[in-house]
């Protein structure tokens, strides 16, 4: 699992690998990494408030699932999970099962490629063996999704467009200006101290309170090791929400 800073896999800030394990244990870790990086972005309106998540949940779990379910092992090719400013890439090794059809692949009909590993996966209650999986991606993605070669099945999910409507609405009504800069000095991983000099700012406890926690807080920042939040090696990098900011305030 690997995580890019821009639109291209020139700037990895991230490099998960979840295998020499069991499948299913390795499932499970890239569904609670996927869970983390999928961020809930919100949305206020005149009667209530929306929420939405970057990208479908029922969908991504079925994507994830199916790719690892379905990738071919016999060349040792691991399945990969790669997010990107605007995106989610999702690549299993080995294209169609021999004899099946894209037409036939769109209408849901299932042939496992590890029939072994789809049983296991069906008594943990993990999969269905009724072809339900990619109906349920195409209900909200669409077949445009699918990317087909000779040897790979690729799928595109696209971050939601929320995030911009909700940047704007975020920079008219809710976010400082204490906020704002420091999301426009922000062009790389930092740690604190980084931050604090690049802003020019002296005393620690206004720049915990007025900079870094309501920029973590409103999700344009993220810390590199949210499971440990003291530690000695932390360091803060801009979320998709944070670039979408930056961009506003460029283009504004």
């Amino acid at each position: 699992m690997a995580k890019y800073d821009g639109l291209d896999r020139v700037d990895l800030m991230e490099n998960n690998e979840y295998g020499y394990c069991s499948l299913v244990k390795a499932v499970k870790q890239v569904l609670d990494k996927i869970e983390i990086e999928n961020k809930t972005l919100a949305k206020i309106t005149p009667k209530e408030r929306e929420e939405k998540r970057l990208w479908n949940p029922v969908a991504l779990r079925e994507a994830v699932i199916n790719a690892i379910v379905h990738n071919d092992y016999t060349l040792e090719v691991p399945p990969k999970f790669e997010f990107f400013d605007d995106r989610i890439e999702i690549t299993s090794f080995g294209s169609l099962p021999q004899g099946m059809t894209e037409k036939e692949f769109f209408e849901g009909y299932s042939v496992p490629r590890n029939k072994e590993l789809m049983r296991v996966f069906r008594d943990l209650d993990l999969v269905e063996h009724l072809g339900s999986g990619v109906p349920r991606i195409l209900r909200v993605y669409g077949k445009e999704c699918f990317r087909f070669t000779e040897n790979f099945v690729r799928m595109v999910f696209p971050a939601s467009e929320q995030v911009t409507e909700q940047v704007t609405e975020q920079v008219t009504e809710q976010v400082t200006e204490q906020v704002k800069e420091l999301v426009r000095i922000m062009d790389k991983e930092m740690d604190r101290q980084e931050i604090q000099d690049k802003l020019g700012l002296s005393h620690r406890e206004n720049f915990r309170s007025n900079y870094l926690k309501p920029a973590l807080e409103q999700r344009f920042i993220e810390m590199t090791i949210p499971d440990k939040p003291n530690s000695s090696l932390q360091k803060y990098r801009l979320t998709i929400l944070g670039k979408q900011l930056k961009k506003f305030g460029k283009n504004k």
